[in-house]
């Protein structure tokens, strides 16, 4: 049985300096443009064709001209070298975060604050670069970052997460939401609202923002009067203007104003936030947000 012809293997110096010959037209004019000796053209160009298996070239005294089969060479040649340079172009254009793609974990909400300023900011100067946002509680944002199926996850808090690097960046006011304004002069602290009933939804209740809660009414040596429900964020001040209780918020979603709720922030308490990233994730995007998260951050915090 006949055995198949292996496929030759090609070295990107042999299409170049077969190029260069095709369009000189002389092996010592090539050795000139591309900075070699003649010699070396010859022998890359007799390599070539003894792997190919067919002259390429016709040798005269005067120079070099293509045989049929070298013109067939040529055409491909040439496309190959275009599809390399592209390649990298492109490779390039993801080292610079020109093109890509990043996986962002974020909080319910990224309309205003730190995070809306951060993302306009990083589109202005990559807009190339695909953003998919993700809403999810904190440990699982934690799992995707460790998994690498997310590259980055901005999160409430500052505990480590196993897989996770952490990296500070901003701090925000404690608010309350309620339907009216809470009987005081003054804005409400944590011993006024511990007579309160708080709104929680059931897939926040291990989150920062309902641990801090948590501490605050516990340390306040009160009662704790909790009601976690099944719904959606849009859903749950829904049921605060429906006046079911109150709900706690951070500076940037009390900035966003919804039908029948007032937001009051609470004396004296604030989160603290942060990214959450992976030390594996090479994605090139991602570095570059962190940096421009980390210059902002810096720059939110100078006098």
């Amino acid at each position: 049985m006949e055995t198949a012809r292996r496929a030759p293997v090609l070295d990107f110096r042999h299409l170049r300096y077969f190029l260069a010959a095709a369009e000189h037209g002389s092996f010592r004019k090539a050795a000139v443009a591309i900075g070699v000796r003649e010699s070396s053209i010859s022998r890359r160009i007799r390599d070539l064709e003894d792997q190919l298996g067919a002259s390429l070239f016709q040798r005269h005294n005067g120079g070099v001209r293509l045989t049929f089969a070298g013109q067939r060479f040529r055409r491909r040649a040439e496309e190959v070298l275009q599809h390399m340079r592209d390649s990298a172009q492109d490779v390039g254009a993801i080292g610079r975060a020109e093109i890509g793609r990043i996986g962002v974990g974020v909080p319910p909400s990224v309309a205003a604050g730190f995070l809306a300023e951060l993302f306009r900011t990083y589109d202005q100067h990559h807009g190339g670069v695909h953003i998919d946002f993700q809403e999810s509680e904190t440990t699982a944002h934690a799992a995707s970052v460790a998994r690498l199926d997310l590259d980055v996850a901005f999160v409430a808090g500052q505990r480590q997460w196993p897989g996770c690097e952490v990296t500070s960046l901003w701090t925000e006011r404690l608010f309350v939401r309620c339907q009216n304004i809470i009987a005081s002069p003054t804005d409400p602290n944590w011993t006024l609202l511990t007579a309160e009933c708080f709104l929680i939804r059931r897939a926040a209740t291990s989150s920062e923002a309902v641990d801090a809660l948590v501490r605050r009414l516990t340390d306040a040596g009160h009662g704790i009067r909790l009601q976690p429900q099944g719904v959606g964020h849009d859903s749950l001040l829904t049921l605060v203007a429906m006046e079911r209780g109150l709900a706690l918020v951070c500076e940037a979603a009390a900035s966003i104003p919804f039908p029948g709720i007032v937001y009051r922030p609470i004396v004296g308490e604030a989160l603290s936030f942060c990214a959450l990233w992976s030390a594996k994730n090479g994605n090139p995007a991602m570095r570059r947000l962190l940096r421009m998260a980390r210059s902002l951050a810096h720059c939110s915090r100078s006098p």
